[in-house]
């Protein structure tokens, strides 16, 4: 029973998305109203991860399943595609590493930001300028000190 009404909730929200995308006249997928949804509930607390967390595990589990269709679909339509396939191929190619490209520098930037928002400036070989650096610092890409030597120059042999 606690699985169906996990469904039923995920579904009633895929469900409203459905109606925005119905009454809203704007080029966006129900699906991305239904995530947006999803999302502002999750965030503004108003629906708790553990009240969907395990139906959105198996349906994020049976995923690839769900790309059978598309694929089908794709083969059946071969013929229509066949005469334009390197243009298809080269626009896969390019966005993906466009997406890729961009989603490494955002994270980057996000990273640096977190760590320089809660410590003193560090410098390239992990020196705190007040004090011994915090384990974020041997994430810093410049730093080339391991975990056995910063144990060992905060004494902890």
């Amino acid at each position: 029973m606690k699985y169906l009404k996990q469904f039923g909730i995920i579904a009633g929200i895929a469900l409203i998305g459905e109606l925005l995308h119905y009454l809203i006249p704007l080029p966006v997928p129900a699906s991305i109203y239904g995530i947006v949804i999803l999302f502002v509930l999750l965030e503004s607390g108003l629906l708790k991860a553990e009240a969907i967390r395990e139906t959105a595990h198996f349906l994020v589990e049976i995923m690839p399943v769900m790309f059978i269709p598309a694929a089908v679909g794709l083969m059946d339509s071969w013929d229509i595609i066949k005469p334009s396939w390197p243009v298809y191929l080269l626009i896969t190619l390019v966005s993906t590493i466009l997406v890729m490209g961009v989603s490494g520098c955002v994270t980057q930037w996000i990273c640096r930001k977190q760590r320089n928002a809660g410590e003193t400036k560090i410098d390239r070989k992990g020196q705190n300028s007040e004090s011994s650096p915090g384990i974020s610092s041997l994430s810093d890409p410049g730093n080339n000190m391991g975990a056995a030597d910063f144990e060992r120059r905060e004494g902890k042999q």
